[in-house]
């Protein structure tokens, strides 16, 4: 697969130094590049096959920008797949509901169940969500 791994600008070098250290099992191309949610996203189109997600739910304040720059960056076909701890602390539930309730005005949420995670890493704190976007009204 061609692989594009994303971060903000002062992660750059440690995705860079990553990729470096994993080049051994890449069968495809990676790359690291900047992105900033709720900024233009036009330099990763056309729209990825897939996008996946790990541990990005934690800041009220990030999530209008993460939503803004989901619905920017994926076509009808892309999959999303969305891999969190549920963090019972502070508001971190409050942050969670609100980002899954605003996530489904636009898109459409499959839990996967903890059988079918990896038994080697599967916890009953982490959480994997298939995601797509809704298909418009009058689309097959």
């Amino acid at each position: 697969a061609d692989v594009t791994v994303t971060d903000l600008e002062e992660l750059q070098e440690l995705l860079r130094v990553n990729i470096e250290h994993n080049r051994h099992l890449v069968t495809g191309a990676v790359r690291a590049e900047v992105l900033k949610w709720g900024e233009d996203v036009t330099g990763f189109q056309p729209p990825p096959d897939y996008i996946l997600m790990a541990d990005c739910i934690y800041y009220e304040e990030s999530l209008e920008p993460l939503l803004k720059t989901l619905k920017d960056l994926t076509g009808p076909d892309t999959c999303i797949l969305c891999c969190y701890e549920q963090r019972t602390m502070g508001k971190n539930p409050e942050i969670e509901r609100k980002y899954f309730e605003l996530l489904q005005v636009d898109f459409e949420l499959e839990k996967i169940p903890l059988d079918k995670h990896d038994e080697e890493y599967r916890s009953e704190d982490i959480h994997i969500v298939n995601i797509h976007r809704k298909r418009a009204v009058g689309s097959w």
